[in-house]
């Protein structure tokens, strides 16, 4: 299905990890205005680059699309650190522009989540984001994140450098 048609609203949306054969739909996802605006996405983007990246994900990185009626509608992917930090995972996400306020963020955050406290036993998740990014901002509020700073200069967009707001969920240990 081209990513100019407009799946049934009534339909569900499925989240499941990315596969190879997924590549064309996250191009194309990753070419919507708002993936090019609030991510680290490029309008240069390549098909062969985001088949070359699906292809690269390693054990560390857990991503899922979400699929409606056979569309990527959305993205999400959380990758684990190494090492001293490998209590740590980071995540980004994106939904297609014409499919967002329909809850899919809230799905994908919740699958990434699930992967994060339910396999992984990750103490801390963390993120960045646009400040002016607030629809993403009272997302990852509801599920727990905390602003913990900003990252002055952070990101070359719209011809100039801007900050980046910090985010994390911190998961209390529990006793043994």
């Amino acid at each position: 299905m081209s990513s100019a048609s407009s799946p049934d609203p009534s339909s569900e949306v499925v989240i499941r990890p990315i596969r190879a054969e997924d590549a064309e739909g996250a191009y194309q996802l990753r070419l919507q205005p708002s993936s090019i605006e609030c991510t680290l996405a490029f309008p240069s983007l390549r098909p062969e680059q985001t088949r070359r990246w699906i292809e690269s994900l390693g054990p560390d990185d857990h991503t899922f699309v979400a699929v409606l009626e056979g569309q990527i509608v959305g993205q999400a992917g959380l990758h684990v650190d190494q090492g001293r930090r490998r209590h740590v995972g980071s995540l980004g996400m994106c939904v297609h522009d014409q499919f967002q306020g329909r809850g899919i963020g809230r799905k994908l955050l919740a699958a990434l989540l699930d992967i994060a406290d339910n396999f992984l036993g990750l103490v801390r998740v963390e993120l960045e984001v646009f400040p002016d990014n607030t629809p993403a901002i009272r997302l990852y509020e509801s599920a727990g994140f905390e602003h913990e700073g900003s990252k002055r200069k952070a990101i070359f967009r719209k011809g100039r450098y801007c900050d980046g707001l910090m985010m994390a969920r911190l998961r209390r240990q529990e006793a043994s």
